[in-house]
């Protein structure tokens, strides 16, 4: 295994990317502005990105139409697409180590979470839906013998993509691999607090054989560079995951413009309920302190609410702390040792802060953790932080804090449990631990949440629709469906009388 001096100095040899990507070549910003992207874990600026704003994604827009209406991509044969995106997973693969220290330096994830979970997550990505391109099907309708009806799957054309900072790569890709597997051209905004590995991808696609035009990028801040994107007249769908507020500004430009369709995935608070009949109260506990410690908290479907039956609520409390203590390292996140990186930057460090102050403020009981740990100076860290006697009303357990930061309540019975459970405005994800399965059967039914986990938390694979209810958004990443959802029927009716 490489140490921790090795990778620093692997870092120092990056050539970082700093332009926009538009029609398959980088360029400065229109108005010449660029912004800093810091390394959370130090302060330290890695680089000046260009700042995309309206003019940018004018441009890039247009690349995006002049190749949709010449078919470059969508003209292909299929197997001829399938054929592009495996050579770009391949390069993925071939630039995992390049890739994943740009999303370690840039969002303070530990660099053996990248390289281990991330870069695999995003291959299997790609290349699911690669081999899903020859799988799109219409239907021939049974109809009156003088009439031939198809119904046939489409793409939209120009499509907008803008994603999150806590999986760079990952959630650009959950998005960006099934536009292009449907035959559109896609204009992607990544985060601003984490651009450098997704400004790096797009580059690869071209390399892999991608037309240019097909996959450009826009870096830049959400008011500037993400409004003109949903404003934009010539962009036929958006798709984002990120905050439910700003979800709603989304929904609002596309009414404001074109109408466009706009696919939200918009945030969570997600339970998990652990009844006392429960075969492995180790295994919960060990999958609870993952579910919402992992990625340091920074995870939309993070199970930051922890309902626990009263009858095992104190030994349960008492293992979380223990095996937290384990498993979780804070430290520099090129360090293979290190367990627990940085938030992402110090302003989302001071606002998970507050949230935990407000906690304290609330009633709710700090059982462990509650401050900022130092490994490096000027990193935006913050402790596990485990609340117990939390309430339904607290603000620790009903708004998403994105952090390290989790609360327990216990509860009596079963009736209780689901309506803890679903006494919120998001409903992205919940869990349930029991050994009958006839309660599993009855919670699932009744946990109002896009996905239930039964005796586990997070598992999945690309067969696995991810998306919640409510104002956790509207839409599925993942699955067949998700590449369905950037197409459009289209009704044939040849009449043969």
């Amino acid at each position: 295994m490489r140490s921790r001096d090795d990778w620093a100095a692997a870092a120092s040899q990056l050539s970082v990317r700093t332009g926009l990507y538009i029609d398959g070549r980088y360029q400065s910003a229109h108005a010449g502005e660029s912004f800093e992207c810091v390394n959370p874990a130090t302060g330290a600026v890695i680089a000046h990105m260009a700042r995309g704003q309206a003019a940018d994604v004018d441009a890039a827009v247009a690349s995006g139409v002049a190749a949709w209406k010449d078919r470059r991509w969508r003209g292909l044969a299929p197997r001829a697409r399938m054929d592009v995106l495996q050579r770009f997973a391949d390069l993925v693969q071939q630039h995992s180590q390049e890739l994943a220290l740009l999303e370690t330096l840039d969002m303070g994830k530990p660099f053996s979470d990248v390289l281990g979970i991330d870069i695999p997550e995003v291959l299997k990505t790609i290349r699911y839906f690669a081999e899903c391109i020859d799988k799109i099907e219409g239907a021939v309708t049974h109809t009156d013998a003088s009439a031939l009806h198809l119904i046939l799957h489409e793409p939209l054309g120009v499509v907008g993509a803008i994603t999150p900072w806590n999986y760079p790569m990952l959630m650009a890709m959950w998005k960006v691999a099934p536009i292009l597997a449907a035959g559109n051209c896609v204009v992607l905004k990544p985060a601003e607090q984490a651009p450098l590995s997704c400004t790096r991808l797009a580059q690869l696609f071209v390399e892999a054989g991608g037309p240019p035009g097909v996959f450009n990028l826009v870096n830049g801040f959400g008011p500037e560079a993400g409004q003109a994107l949903a404003l934009h007249p010539d962009v036929i769908k958006l798709s984002f995951t990120g905050s439910t507020a700003v979800g709603k500004l989304l929904l609002g430009y596309a009414g404001q413009s074109n109408m466009k369709r706009v696919a939200l995935e918009t945030g969570g608070k997600s339970p998990q309920i652990f009844l006392n009949d429960l075969y492995d109260l180790d295994a919960a506990v060990d999958r609870a302190v993952g579910g919402i410690y992992d990625n340091a908290g920074q995870v939309c479907n993070a199970g930051s609410r922890l309902l626990v039956q009263r009858d095992i609520h104190d030994e349960f409390v008492r293992r979380f702390i223990a095996r937290s203590a384990l498993a979780y390292r804070a430290g520099d996140p090129l360090d293979p040792a290190t367990t627990l990186g940085p938030l992402v930057s110090h302003a989302h460090q001071r606002n998970v802060l507050a949230r935990i102050a407000r906690g304290i403020s609330e009633g709710a009981q700090l059982a462990m953790g509650g401050g900022s740990v130092g490994p490096l100076p000027g990193g935006a860290f913050v402790e596990p932080t485990l609340f117990t006697g939390a309430t339904a009303g607290m603000s620790i357990c009903r708004e998403e804090v994105f952090g390290p930061v989790t609360a327990v309540t216990a509860f009596d019975t079963e009736d209780e449990a689901i309506a803890l459970a679903n006494d919120s405005d998001y409903g992205l994800a919940a869990a349930v631990w029991t050994s009958d399965l006839k309660k599993a059967h009855h919670f699932v039914a009744h946990l109002e949440a896009g996905v239930v986990w039964v005796n586990s938390f997070g598992d999945g694979d690309m067969t696995q629709p991810f998306g919640g209810f409510k104002q956790s958004g509207n839409s599925r990443d993942k699955h067949m469906m998700s590449l369905l959802s950037y197409t459009q029927s289209k009704s044939a009716w040849f009449s043969l009388g």
